[in-house]
């Protein structure tokens, strides 16, 4: 390429076509993975976590593919190889991030519902009394023994 060539349409193009792949590969391992964590959280309701799994992973694409083109624009003229490499690693640097740190907070969000439901089914007793002892009702003081 000869010097002082805009090469930045070279950097739109490699930036777009890497972030789309990564959000869509991302995507697709969150689901297929996340499955199952939604799965338990939702207390084994297989219709309920497909379509939690599915609004999820929708939010992710509308968020992270609009982050991906507002992100897009480039203020200087790129005219060096070495100025498409910078600005793709400050960029895909910056979409991966924003991958990360969505990621974790769906993991955040999803383990304080599991725990939630956790210590709800800690709080019911496993089987609920069939009788009481005694005309006493349930909360009655134990008898004394002789």
């Amino acid at each position: 390429m000869e010097q002082g060539q805009d090469l930045t349409w070279i950097a739109y193009l490699v930036y777009i076509v890497v972030s789309i792949g990564l959000t869509v590969w991302v995507a697709r391992t969150l689901s297929r993975n996340g499955r199952i964590f939604l799965s338990d959280v939702l207390r084994g309701n297989e219709k309920l976590a497909d379509a939690v799994n599915h609004l999820l992973v929708v939010g992710f694409y509308l968020i992270n593919l609009g982050f991906v083109a507002l992100y897009l624009t480039q203020e200087e003229r790129i005219t060096e190889a070495r100025e498409v490499f910078e600005a793709l690693s400050t960029k895909l640097g910056v979409v991966l991030l924003v991958l990360g740190v969505l990621h974790l907070g769906n993991v955040w969000v999803l383990n304080k519902i599991r725990r939630r439901g956790i210590m709800e089914r800690e709080q019911l007793p496993p089987v609920p009394p069939q009788e009481y002892t005694g005309n006493q009702g349930p909360w009655a003081p134990p008898t004394a023994k002789a």
